[in-house]
């Protein structure tokens, strides 16, 4: 993914007002980040912890797409390991949320929303190229070459992001 400045970001929100984007938190630290390690940015606001965020680099639309995302948390006697479905990372209890976004123009207006399970901290592309490990020490190994996970994981976004 390509350096994005806090502009890029906040034009990109398909799912929430100009005036909503112009007030979400962007982190501050876009500068020290390992972009070629990021196949999207994502993150949570600290100071509204149900918040999320994640943009984009839409290769097949030619820009940037962001969402507004709310995050739910766990709840307790669920499964004791869960998977996200955009990397395929299984973590224990806590690490895959589910996370919810309105959907675009009227049908957001209207309440509608869709929503999918994701890892908690949005590090999926960190999990795939084994720069962050779940907590549970491992991921499954998998026959895919890393381009090929990086492919499959866009590709579930993608189809997320097509849905919001």
């Amino acid at each position: 993914m390509r350096p994005l400045t806090d502009q890029d970001i906040r034009g990109s929100f398909v799912n929430c007002s100009k005036g909503e984007a112009k007030r979400l938190f962007v982190p501050r630290d876009l500068g020290e980040r390992v972009w070629e390690d990021l196949d999207f940015l994502g993150w949570r606001d600290p100071g509204a912890p149900d918040r999320t965020y994640l943009v984009a680099e839409r290769a097949d639309r030619g820009r940037l797409v962001g969402v507004a995302l709310r995050f739910q948390p766990a709840r307790r006697g669920l499964l004791q390991r869960s998977m996200c479905s955009l990397c395929l990372t299984t973590h224990p209890r806590g690490g895959v949320s589910l996370m919810t976004a309105r959907r675009a123009g009227a049908a957001g207006r209207e309440g509608n929303s869709v929503g999918a399970y994701m890892c908690a901290d949005l590090a999926c592309s960190l999990y795939l190229r084994g720069r962050k490990v779940p907590e549970s020490g491992m991921r499954i190994e998998e026959t895919l070459t890393l381009d090929e996970q990086v492919a499959r994981t866009l590709g579930n976004l993608y189809a997320f992001l097509d849905k919001v």
